[in-house]
C-alpha cells in the first residue's frame, strides 16, 4: 500500500495545505496540480515576457518551505507546476534546495514535450486539422490568433522519472488524475494494458485532484455539519496494487470524507460516466463501489476499464477580444428598480455612441446574480441589488469606451449608488479555449531526470 495526498487543487490554493500534508502524518507521495485551460496561457503571456518565466511559482515557495520534510522524510512530489516552462521551474527548485544544503540529496524530474506551439505550422501542413471537437471548425479559422498549444500527457512519463530515481516530478501539462496514477504505476509495476488497474488509478487520481472538494469543502451533501472547516484537511488516497483505495485524511483534521462527498467529487467534471477517456484509458464510472469503512475513510472497488484511444487532447488557447466589467450596488428603497434604471440608461448611451460592442451582459447580483431569469419575481422589499455590466469585443477602444460611461452614472442616473468597484475597472483580453485531437504518434514525451 501506497499513501497519496494531494495538496494542490489550482494555482492560488492554500498555501499551506502541502505543509500540513506533509507534517500531519506519513506519506509516501504529494502531488500538487496547478494547471487549468486558461492557466496555461496565462503562463505563456508570462514566458513571453520573461523566458525564466512561464511556471507556477508558487511550487518553487512550497519546496522551499517543505524540503526538510521531503528530503529527510523521503516524501516524493509529483507536480505539474511546470506549466509552459518545466525546466525554468526545475532550476528555480533546484536553487532552492541547494541553498537548503540539500544539493547532490535528490534528483529532479522534468516531463516536456506537451508544448507543440513551436511545430504547430508543420502539423497543420502534415494534415492534422486540430478540429474544435465543440464546433467542428478547424484550426486554420483562428490559428493567427493561437497563443498556446499543449498536449494532456498521461502517467507514464511520471512513472519512467520515478522509476529512475527522481524523488521530484515536473510535468508541463498532462491529465490531472495522472499525477497520481504515476506513482501508481511505477510502485505496482502496471502495465499499460493493465486496464482495470489503470482505470482504478485514474480515478483515484480524480477523487482528489480537487484537493478539499472531496473532503468536504464546497460541498452540498449536509455541508452545515462538516467539522471544523477552518481546519479542513486535504485528501489521502491509500491505494493498493489491485486497484482498490480508500479516500481518506490526516488524523485531527477538519473536514469529512464520506461516501456522499466523495460521490459529489466523482461526478465533477465527467461527460458519459461510462467513457471518461484519458491518455492512459478508458474508466467505468458506472463500475465504482464506494463503501464507508470508518471515520473518514472511504474504499473504492468494482472498477473496470477499456483501452486507450490513439489520440492525444490538445488544449489550445487563443486571442478572442477584450473585455470590461463594472459594478454599481444600488441601496433601497427600489434597489432593483433603480438598477435595472441605469442598466437601461448605460445601454442607451452606448448606442448612441455608436460603440461596435459584439455584446453586453447584465446581471443584477441579489436579485438574479446565479441563476438569471430562474430566480423568478424578486420582492420589491430588498435592501441592496449590485449591477453587475459587462461588454466585450473583439477590439479594445469600444470597451475602453465603455467603463467610462459605468463611474458618471453615480451622480447622472438613479439615486444611491453606494459601490464603485473600489475604483475603476480595467480591460482584459479574452482568452477562448479550443479543444482538439491530435494522434498519439505525432507527438511524444520527453523525460530528463538529474541531481540537484
Amino acid at each position: 500500500m501506497i499513501r497519496i495526498a494531494n495538496g494542490s487543487a489550482f494555482w492560488g490554493d492554500s498555501a499551506e495545505a502541502p505543509l500540513d500534508l506533509l507534517r500531519g502524518g506519513p506519506l509516501d507521495y504529494l502531488t500538487l496540480d496547478y494547471l487549468a485551460e486558461i492557466t496555461m496561457s496565462i503562463l505563456q503571456k508570462l514566458k513571453a515576457r520573461d523566458p525564466r518565466a512561464g511556471y507556477a511559482h508558487d511550487f518553487v515557495g512550497v519546496i522551499k518551505r517543505g524540503a526538510k520534510d521531503i528530503v529527510e522524510r523521503g516524501v516524493k512530489v509529483v507536480t505539474n507546476a511546470g506549466g509552459m516552462n518545466p525546466v525554468g521551474c526545475k532550476d528555480a527548485v533546484a536553487a532552492v534546495l541547494q541553498a537548503a544544503g540539500y544539493g547532490g540529496r535528490i534528483k529532479i524530474g522534468v516531463v516536456t514535450g506537451d508544448d507543440i506551439m513551436p511545430q504547430l505550422d508543420q502539423m497543420l501542413e502534415s494534415g492534422i486539422p486540430f478540429t474544435n471537437m465543440d464546433s467542428g471548425e478547424p484550426l486554420s479559422a483562428i490559428r493567427a490568433r493561437v497563443q498556446s498549444a499543449n498536449v494532456y500527457f498521461g502517467a507514464f512519463p511520471i512513472a519512467d522519472a520515478l522509476c529512475r530515481g527522481a524523488g521530484i516530478v515536473i510535468t508541463g501539462r498532462c491529465n490531472d488524475a495522472a499525477l497520481a496514477l504515476g506513482p501508481m504505476v511505477r510502485e505496482f509495476g502496471w502495465k499499460a494494458h493493465d486496464w482495470d488497474r489503470i482505470a482504478a488509478g485514474t480515478i483515484a487520481g480524480h477523487v482528489i485532484e480537487c484537493g478539499a472538494q472531496c473532503t468536504g469543502g464546497n460541498c452540498q451533501a449536509d455541508w452545515e455539519s462538516i467539522p471544523d472547516i477552518a481546519n479542513i484537511g486535504y485528501p489521502i488516497v491509500e491505494a493498493e496494487p489491485d486497484g482498490t483505495f480508500v479516500v481518506t485524511k490526516h488524523a485531527g483534521t477538519g473536514g469529512r470524507v464520506n461516501v456522499a462527498g466523495v460521490t459529489e467529487q466523482l461526478l465533477y467534471e465527467i461527460g458519459d460516466p461510462k467513457s471518461y477517456i484519458t491518455p492512459d484509458g478508458i474508466a467505468d464510472f458506472t463500475t465504482i463501489r464506494l463503501e464507508q469503512r470508518g471515520p473518514d475513510r472511504v474504499r473504492a472497488s468494482g472498477i473496470k476499464g477499456r483501452a486507450a484511444t490513439d489520440q492525444y487532447k490538445v488544449s489550445i488557447s487563443y486571442s478572442a477580444g477584450f473585455k470590461a466589467v463594472g459594478t454599481l450596488a444600488y441601496s433601497w428603497p427600489d434597489a432593483h428598480k433603480k438598477a435595472r434604471a441605469a442598466d437601461k440608461i448605460l445601454r442607451q448611451r452606448m448606442d448612441r455612441l455608436g460603440l461596435e460592442l459584439e455584446a453586453i451582459h447584465s446581471e443584477f447580483v441579489g436579485v438574479n446574480g446565479c441563476h438569471g431569469e430562474m430566480s423568478g419575481e424578486p420582492a420589491n422589499d430588498i435592501a441592496e441589488v449590485v449591477l453587475r455590466i459587462g461588454a466585450r469585443a473583439m477590439e479594445k477602444a469600444p470597451v475602453e469606451r465603455f467603463l467610462k460611461e459605468i463611474i458618471p452614472i453615480a451622480l447622472n442616473g438613479p439615486p444611491s449608488v453606494t459601490g464603485l468597484n473600489s475604483g475603476r475597472s480595467k480591460v482584459d483580453e479574452i482568452i477562448a479555449y479550443w479543444p482538439a485531437l491530435i494522434p498519439m504518434t505525432a507527438v511524444a514525451p520527453q523525460v530528463d531526470v538529474a541531481s540537484v
